[in-house]
């Protein structure tokens, strides 16, 4: 039977299609307002290099301004730390007393604390010879230990610190982030990322306490450090407070897999707490820097902001210098590049901002989901003869439907209709933008004195039509999640792996309600069903049993190479291939559209053209559907712009479209040879 296209659905769809684009279009707009990238890198690290040079810190801290930096980042002081500059020192009783007994300990009035018993083994003595160092680490170590713990004495004509703490946690213990040091940073001509630590059992005024550490600091963003945010897990809103009265960004770190963030305990309530005035950091991992080259770490970076969202580069020093070069060149170089290929690609620098709030409209919102509600109906309809002839239950459907979908958007809820209805857009679309031209070259006898240059251009904009009509998915499914969560990602698409899975199966089963795949044209009255028993009633051969192996093979390398916990690394030729993609072309497409979907989808074109078994053109479309729910499905990745989505499923139809071109006019060449060995035969 010729199957009919509801018109009323088709409306539906086209109206939530108009929605969708103007939700994307205002989607852009937020996006293209948030280029400012915080280009930045330790404080400690800098210094360090100083060291490692033989360099005053001045010199190396005015090369990195010039090399582009705008923000330093500085952590808590520890002991560890604090020992090796000599601002305070902290030393275990048990030493003191070792001292006393060797002849060691030259402060008489030390030394008459020992004979007094006033020093304890195994307490920690603290002292300090810089005040502002000295009484930020007292009040420090009485707000995380407590009074009974710190006791005060006099020694030498200064105050002192007695802590009843064991000395190896002591010394690594966060005491707070320090003043001298920012001020530092400030003065260098930085902003300063600080990196606090939570407070166990913090309290609001903990929260206080360290927000004043930094009055009179210039701050571009607070970025928390260890396994809590600051104020968790009872006074984060105390913490949003803060921050949002001092205007600042909260920096959430990218997961290693680059799916969501670094575990911590708070991170998402506070984020939501301060309206998602947020912005996503990233740091290339301190055992990846020791083998990727300079080249490669500054496309990472240009890729990295362009294609995830982020807006704090935190970078890392090379450990190792290039060959030629000093250690301070090769970094120097590193940083100078980082900046110079950012800026060429239209960044600009300066402390991160924030997506602006970005929330669409309940009523287009709904109209999305209707679209949605008509798609699914009108698939069943591709899929079900004895519905595809009964319009009017197909539009009681689609009105029950397309309630269910759009009440909640308008009431205000709805998080998880609109997740459904972005899963259901990455698999719908692509499967009736496959069926829609199975339909049209159904019943039309391919013409034999086609050229093999006509048949290239046919199959090229039958590609190019199919694409665009999945192209509506994205529309649909961008247009469902677009919101600022969705952008940091706190909030994510799910059920990537079954787009890789359910558009071919809903495909397969259309394809049998169209063709037959022992002969082309279907019988009267046959369908999915009666084709999955006569497959099922066939003897198996070792042929299709091989057929059948190859088909899982390639099926598990597939589903294990899709999605961010990838069980099957890719090969370095492949790397390399995308990297020169990824430099040759504003985005660049994805594999599985670019090497496989598309060119079977001219090859499925040219099968369907020289009568080639049905079998062959059923393989070749099923492979050909995974070109479309690819494009579909790279705009479940909220965090990439919009419009980078869009260009690389136009790039991918592009390139896809010449090698499929290549390997038609290969396929011509064999199938010229076969002819006429068949000719010679007879």
């Amino acid at each position: 039977m010729r199957f009919r296209y509801n018109r009323l659905l088709c409306l539906a769809i086209v109206v939530g299609l108009v929605a969708s684009l103007i939700i994307n279009v205002r989607r852009h707009e937020v996006e293209r307002q948030n280029m400012t990238v915080d280009f930045a890198i330790d404080y400690e690290a800098l210094l360090e290099l100083a060291e490692q040079e033989g360099l005053p810190p001045a010199k190396v801290l005015a090369d990195a301004k010039e090399a582009g930096f705008t923000s330093l980042a500085v952590y808590e002081r520890t002991f560890k730390k604090m020992n090796l500059s000599g601002k305070a020192t902290a030393v275990p009783g048990a030493k003191i007393l070792e001292r006393y007994e060797s002849g060691a300990l030259a402060s008489a009035e030390w030394r008459a604390m020992v004979e007094r018993g006033e020093i304890v083994g195994t307490e920690v003595y603290v002292t300090s010879h810089d005040p502002l160092t000295y009484h930020e680490v007292k009040e420090d170590l009485i707000r995380r230990l407590g009074k009974d713990r710190v006791r005060a004495f006099v020694a030498d004509g200064r105050e002192a610190l007695a802590v009843k703490a064991q000395y190896k946690s002591f010394e690594k213990m966060h005491l707070g982030m320090p003043t001298d040091e920012m001020r530092a940073v400030n003065e260098a001509g930085f902003h300063v990322i600080a990196r606090p630590t939570n407070y166990v059992k913090a309290t609001p005024e903990d929260v206080a306490a360290m927000f004043r550490r930094l009055d009179g600091i210039r701050v571009s963003e607070i970025v928390y450090s260890d396994k809590q945010v600051l104020g968790a897990p009872d006074a984060l809103a105390a913490t949003a407070e803060e921050c949002k009265k001092r205007n600042l960004t909260m920096g959430l770190i990218e997961a290693p897999t680059q799916l969501q963030f670094y575990k911590q305990e708070g991170l998402v309530e506070l984020a939501k707490l301060m309206d998602y005035r947020a912005a996503r950091l990233y740091s290339i991992a301190k055992d990846e820097m020791e083998k990727i080259s300079t080249p490669a770490a500054v496309e990472r970076w240009v890729n990295t902001d362009e294609e995830r969202n982020i807006r704090i580069d935190l970078l890392r020093l090379f450990e190792k210098p290039r060959v030629g070069k000093t250690l301070y060149e090769t970094n120097m170089e590193y940083f100078r590049q980082t900046h110079e290929a950012l800026a060429a690609h239209g960044f600009s620098f300066g402390p991160a901002t924030w997506f602006e709030p970005f929330e669409p409209s309940r009523a287009l919102r709904a109209l999305v989901m209707v679209g949605v509600a008509a798609a699914g109906v009108l698939y069943l309809s591709l899929v079900l003869p004895w519905l595809n002839r009964r319009p009017k239950i197909e539009l009681m459907l689609f009105a029950a439907g397309a309630l269910v979908m759009a009440v909640p958007v308008l009431m205000g809820h709805g998080g998880k209709i609109r997740l459904l209805a972005s899963l259901a857009s990455a698999n719908l679309f692509p499967s009736i933008a496959m069926l829609w031209i199975l339909d049209r070259i159904r019943d039309k006898e391919p013409d034999a004195s086609w050229s093999l240059l006509r048949l290239i251009g046919a199959a090229a904009l039958a590609l190019w039509v199919t694409g665009v009509l999945s192209f509506i998915g994205a529309a649909y499914l961008s247009g469902s999640l677009s919101d600022v969560e969705y952008f940091l990602e706190v909030n994510i698409f799910r059920g990537i792996k079954l787009t890789f899975v359910a558009p071919l199966i809903m495909v397969a089963i259309g394809f049998l309600q169209r063709f037959d795949l022992d002969g082309w044209t279907l019988a009267e009255g046959e369908g999915t069903i009666e084709q999955l028993r006569r497959l099922m009633d066939r003897k198996i051969t070792v042929r299709m049993l091989a057929a059948l192996f190859v088909a899982l093979i390639a099926g598990v390398v597939f589903i294990a190479r899709s999605g961010h916990n990838m069980g099957m690394p890719v090969s370095g030729l492949e790397l390399r291939f995308r990297a020169f993609l990824e430099q040759a072309m504003y985005a660049r497409p994805r594999s599985k559209e670019l090497l496989i979907g598309h060119p079977a989808f001219m090859l499925a074109a040219f099968a369907w053209a020289r009568k080639w078994p049905a079998m062959v053109f059923f393989a070749l479309v099923m492979v050909a559907t995974i070109g479309q729910g690819s494009m579909v499905e790279t705009f479940a990745h909220m965090r990439t712009p919009v419009m980078m989505s869009f260009a690389r499923g136009i790039g991918g139809i592009v390139l896809g479209a010449g090698i499929g071109a290549v390997l038609m006019v290969v396929a011509e060449v064999f199938h010229s040879y076969f002819q006429k060995e068949i000719q010679s035969k007879a």
